[in-house]
């Protein structure tokens, strides 16, 4: 489990490089959805949530772009 939180988290640095306001939000989302699961005890309900962790770190590493502005027209 925090494997996958450090995983997180250095992929959100990673994605969201000089973008504090989307690593703010990221940071915080991602620690209140660990905090709010941290009493969980099923083994079921937790392989679910590792999967869930697993696929959000896939996404947000090859589905989020982003872009900077370069010109008044260009990004």
């Amino acid at each position: 489990v925090l494997k996958l939180f450090k995983l997180l988290h250095r992929t959100r640095q990673e994605v969201f490089k000089n973008d504090t306001r989307a690593l703010e939000a990221a940071r915080q989302k991602i620690n209140e959805e660990f905090k709010n699961h941290q009493d969980e005890t099923s083994e079921e309900k937790i392989n679910e949530l590792l999967k869930i962790a697993s696929d959000v770190e896939v996404i947000l590493r090859t589905s989020v772009i982003q872009a900077v502005h370069t010109d008044s027209d260009k990004i």
